[in-house]
């Protein structure tokens, strides 16, 4: 199992990602998302998923939102009762931002106060509550697939620092759930190893140790010396971490090619 654990540091600053903040988060980057995806076009390649155009990426987070919301709205717990169809999109780029702000008004409301601790499918299997395993996913689409947005629109990435540092653990939370290998067995194999230790240092936020061990990676709480740790502003070590912008931007003290290949086998997929 791949495990990340914040251990907290002297220039510690941050706040909680407070439902609210989150749902605030999810409105915000969608709209941000939305007007770079007009600024871009519909045709435009999206660099950081290859595979993607704008339009697909426009579908992608609008129609993910749809659907996230119905799930926490119906208060689903059997995985076989998903939702099957998903939204219809949007006629053209004159519409994306109407139709991704209803979407990404729709799954905030969705996950209110009085939904949090509802029974509610969660696809992790960890310990959190069904919606807030839903709305922690659903900020990082609308953050991660921004910046894929901005990248294709050639915009800086930018994220605060308070849902940036959320993000990071929850990135190393996911690693961490009882479904990762199961959903992701390649990256899960490819973590393995001899005894590595990797630090990500968020100057602001606080650390995140993992130890490549035979069996898997898995979590430290100590201060002990690191093959590597790479050091910067959580705004800067989300996107390093995701695969959106590259390791130059941040201090690396180490074997540089542990932290890319820790990267290259998890980083937020587009697939």
């Amino acid at each position: 199992m791949v495990v990340g654990t914040r251990t907290d540091t002297e220039d510690d600053t941050m706040t909680e990602l407070t439902a609210d903040l989150a749902r605030r988060a999810i409105v915000d980057h969608t709209r941000r998302l939305a007007e770079a995806a007009v600024a871009a076009g519909p045709d435009a390649a999206v660099p950081t998923a290859p595979k993607w155009t704008v339009t697909d990426l426009v579908l992608h987070l609008g129609q993910t939102q749809h659907w996230v919301a119905e799930i926490i709205e119906r208060r689903i717990t059997d995985p076989t009762r998903l939702p099957t169809e998903m939204a219809a999109p949007p006629a053209g780029p004159d519409e994306w931002q109407a139709w991704l702000s209803a979407s990404a008004e729709r799954v905030a409301t969705a996950c209110s106060d009085d939904a949090l601790d509802a029974p509610v499918f969660n696809a992790a299997g960890d310990e959190r509550s069904g919606t807030w395993f839903w709305l922690t996913s659903m900020v990082n689409e609308a953050v991660v697939h921004g910046f894929d947005a901005a990248i294709a629109a050639d915009r800086p990435v930018e994220v605060d620092a308070v849902v940036a540092a959320a993000l990071i653990g929850n990135h190393f939370a996911m690693l961490t759930s009882p479904t990762w290998e199961m959903r992701r067995a390649e990256s899960a194999h490819a973590l393995r190893g001899t005894g590595q230790v990797l630090r990500w240092r968020a100057t602001d936020a606080g650390d995140w140790l993992v130890e490549r061990r035979p069996d898997g990676a898995t979590s430290l709480s100590d201060t002990r010396p690191a093959d590597v740790t790479v050091t910067g502003p959580a705004r800067s070590l989300l996107p390093a971490l995701t695969r959106r912008l590259p390791l130059d931007g941040l201090a690396v003290d180490g074997d540089a090619s542990l932290a890319q290949h820790w990267i290259d086998n998890t980083a937020h997929s587009a697939d």
